[in-house]
């Protein structure tokens, strides 16, 4: 059954269509749902198409790594739930989870979208750790574009729980930079852009373009068991920017 709708998901997209009738370089509809968690300091609900990702953002005070002692601390973590796809299994986090957690944190990181400097209370005794938690609701394909946008819209308006913790300091960190991840498949040398999980499986290859306003990358991960071209990636690069930049003009306006 597999192979039949690999073969038909080949066949349309050799003949110019895709499953829904997309253009090869459009999106499904982006729905953004900002703060859609009452208790964190963070959050938003994205839904691309089918895909369903909850981001939450906690803060808390707590120790600095040895090696950076004046930093706060990000960690990303992602929870594929077993009943957003038949595919999930519970248990420790697998390949799949560790991998989009890690995508998501490499965007924030390499665009250097918080300033961690200013996460330091008191340097090498107490910093802000900023724990970033994705939650995957609905699997229908391209988890890690969903994942990410909602990370850092969870991020526009952090705030830092100062007067809980009997701390002082600014109550509110808005992040430096936006990354936008957007995620390019290979379909018998077609690029489609934001792939359905159909589409995602049919593909021989993904390349996954992070960058940031300034069309700068902050993040650049390949998948799958197809080569590429340099002549490939870089029109994929391209691409990936030029859809960033639509997202971002869309979904996330840093505000004074």
């Amino acid at each position: 059954m597999e192979d039949l709708r690999k073969d038909y998901v080949y066949d349309l997209i050799d003949s110019g269509k895709r499953i829904d009738g997309r253009g090869f370089q459009d999106y499904r509809e982006i729905t953004v749902e900002r703060d859609a968690i009452d208790k964190a300091e963070g959050s938003a609900l994205v839904k691309i198409g089918d895909t369903a990702v909850l981001v939450g953002v906690k803060v808390e005070p707590g120790a600095p790594f040895p090696d950076t002692p004046n930093l706060g601390v990000i960690m990303t973590n992602a929870e594929l739930r077993p009943g957003a796809s038949p595919d999930f299994e519970p248990g420790p986090p697998g390949e799949n989870s560790i991998e989009l957690a890690r995508l998501v944190d490499r965007g924030i990181r390499g665009s250097e979208a918080l300033d961690l400097e200013k996460l330091c209370i008191e340097p090498g005794e107490k910093v802000w750790m900023t724990f970033i938690d994705i939650h995957i609701l609905d699997n229908d394909g391209n988890l890690i574009d969903a994942a990410a946008l909602g990370a850092i819209v969870s991020l526009l308006k952090l705030r830092i729980p100062t007067e809980r913790y009997g701390l002082t300091g600014d109550d509110m960190l808005s992040p430096r930079e936006t990354p936008v991840a957007v995620s390019i498949i290979d379909v018998g040398g077609n690029f489609l852009v934001d792939p359905c999980l159909y589409e995602e499986n049919a593909a021989s290859s993904k390349l996954t373009v992070i960058s940031n306003a300034d069309g700068t990358l902050s993040g650049l991960q390949k998948s799958g068991n197809g080569g590429l071209k340099q002549e490939q990636i870089e029109a994929m690069i391209e691409l990936g920017i030029e859809k960033g930049q639509e997202i971002r003009e869309k979904f996330l306006v840093i505000e004074g």
